[in-house]
């Protein structure tokens, strides 16, 4: 292991981060709130075509603030991806919701409108309108929202957009995120940009993000003093995170654009190979392309894609298997689920590979190299 380890998608920064949080240093808002969440809010409401933004501590408090604005409630039915990440839908548990899984698609690792449809049939004939849908944008793409708003629209049916991969990427030329109820970001150490920590809720309801605003801050009411007739939480993001958020967005079409380059790459190397396929892009949008994800065939390779990131571990290059469906984590095997095929088949074949977008030609090649003597 003489070589420097090549991460799976370190932070990278852009030059103008350091300059504005020496401002908000000079500034003395240090604590959660000021300029610089104020300002952050107006870039990313600009960027993403959102009306209103509210920048949090993550992205699982703005799911969790949209739900308690909604009402969500023990034994309120909750439908989401299974395919994701645990923090868009343990929020649905901190309600106590009746939170249930549906599969994705093939076509693109979202959610798969068929079974969205059915799972929402079955709940209608339990009497059961289910009181908000969560569909992730997986790995920086979006999901299909017109055929998710075809089903819900007509009952009236919250869709809350789980885009925290997908700063950057577009439905229909329309920013990420756009045309349900709230979208909630992540911008996470991992993520396409970083705060470090944090995260934003999006949503043109005013009202939504009025007493989304007020709940993430222990839900003070307008008094001198501290006067609260509900319960909140402390969710605001700090002065100090939003000065680096916004020196990251100023360059995220770069980065996207890296991000991109890094696959095309990725898939003119190892594309040809029989035993290797990627992460399929609808033709609705765009993706961002946060990670580039391949799924390996064992029978081909003749070895499982587990060896395969044991063999890049080697190297000392980080590699990591895609999300594990909600559906299997123990945690959550008392819930129903719709479809599971489509999700664990992805999940015993998927390796996510390095995608910072500061790799260089070198460490690419070395990648490309590993998993080509493993795999061909």
């Amino acid at each position: 292991m003489s070589e420097s380890r090549i991460f799976l998608s370190p932070p990278q920064m852009g030059g103008e981060e350091l300059e504005l949080v020496r401002q908000a240093f000079e500034s003395n808002y240090i604590a959660p709130l000021g300029p610089m969440v104020d300002g952050f809010e107006q870039d990313f409401s600009d960027y993403t075509g959102f009306e209103h933004c509210l920048a949090l501590s993550s992205g699982t408090a703005a799911m969790h603030l949209v739900l308690r604005h909604l009402g969500v409630g023990e034994g309120d039915v909750v439908l989401a991806s299974s395919f994701t990440f645990i923090g868009s839908v343990s929020p649905a548990v901190f309600q106590n919701a009746d939170l249930r899984f549906v599969d994705c698609c093939p076509e693109s690792w979202n959610i798969d409108p068929i079974r969205l449809a059915e799972a929402v049939q079955e709940c209608l004939s339990e009497g059961k309108t289910p009181k908000a849908v969560i569909p992730t944008d997986l790995y920086g793409q979006c999901s299909d929202y017109d055929a998710i708003h075809e089903i819900c629209d007509p009952l009236g049916i919250p869709v809350i957009i789980d885009a925290a991969e997908a700063l950057g990427a577009s439905y229909k030329g329309r920013h990420a995120g756009n045309g349900g109820r709230a979208a909630i970001f992540s911008f996470n150490g991992n993520k396409i940009i970083t705060t470090s920590g944090g995260g934003m809720l999006a949503s043109d309801d005013a009202e939504l993000i009025t007493h989304a605003r007020k709940l993430s801050t222990q839900a003070r009411e307008n008094f001198p003093h501290y006067e609260h007739i509900e319960v909140g939480y402390n969710y605001r993001m700090s002065n100090i995170l939003a000065a680096i958020g916004r020196g990251q967005l100023g360059i995220l079409n770069e980065r996207v654009a890296r991000k991109k380059a890094i696959f095309e790459h990725y898939r003119f190397e190892l594309e040809g190979l029989p035993s290797i396929s990627f992460m399929p892009v609808a033709d609705y949008g765009t993706a961002n392309y946060w990670l580039t994800c391949i799924l390996v065939d064992p029978d081909v390779a003749g070895i499982s894609y587990e060896q395969v990131r044991l063999a890049l571990e080697a190297e000392n290059i980080e590699s990591r298997p895609v999300w594990k469906p909600m559906h299997l984590q123990p945690v959550f095997q008392h819930c129903k689920m719709y479809g599971g095929q489509v999700s664990e088949f992805l999940f015993s074949r998927g390796l996510c590979l390095p995608s910072g977008g500061a790799l260089s030609d070198l460490q690419l090649s070395r990648v490309i190299e590993t998993v080509r003597n493993v795999t061909a």
